[in-house]
């Protein structure tokens, strides 16, 4: 059997092992799509005032958040320190729908290859101890609560919440 066939073979196993297991995930990345799907640069730009974040910087703050879910995933130590820095991407839907869809991957490859054994490995989350599958919980709980806050800017700026968000947020 080619190498390559090896490799499709296994990469099925994976991904019906992980829809098996957290049926969720895609889910939640069609919301996310959904939701950068209605939006443009200048929606990017509102806040709903007071002290509030712009739409652009919570999709960079959800996308960081994200980011530190993969490196816990393999490092096996929650750090939430990292920050994107790169100029411009709170402004640009096109770039930040880029990044997301490398997150996304980055975090699809990293789930994909745990062994059921390395599911129960200790993750530091500073201050309690979580496993790597309850780790992936935890990072599937974190977009539900991303989701929430994005319906409360949708609605602010008189936008659609998509029926996926809709239907799973309320």
């Amino acid at each position: 059997m080619s190498k390559a066939r090896v490799r499709s073979t296994k990469e099925k196993h994976m991904k019906r092992s992980i829809q098996e297991r957290w049926p969720w995930l895609e889910e939640v990345r069609g919301m996310r799509s959904q939701l950068l799907d209605i939006l443009s640069n200048a929606d990017l730009a509102f806040s709903p005032g007071g002290q509030n974040m712009t739409l652009g910087v919570l999709l960079r703050k959800m996308g960081d958040l994200e980011h530190s879910y993969i490196q816990s995933l393999k490092t096996g130590v929650r750090d939430l320190s990292y920050h994107n820095t790169e100029a411009g991407l709170e402004s640009d839907i096109t770039r930040l729908k880029a990044w997301f869809q490398a997150l996304d991957e980055e975090m699809l490859e990293t789930i994909s290859a745990f062994s059921n054994e390395e599911l129960t490995k200790r993750v530091d989350r500073g201050g309690f101890h979580s496993t790597v599958e309850r780790e992936i919980d935890h990072y599937g709980e974190a977009l539900l609560i991303f989701f929430g806050k994005a319906t409360i800017y949708l609605l602010a700026m008189n936008k659609p919440v998509p029926e996926s968000i809709e239907s799973t947020i309320g």
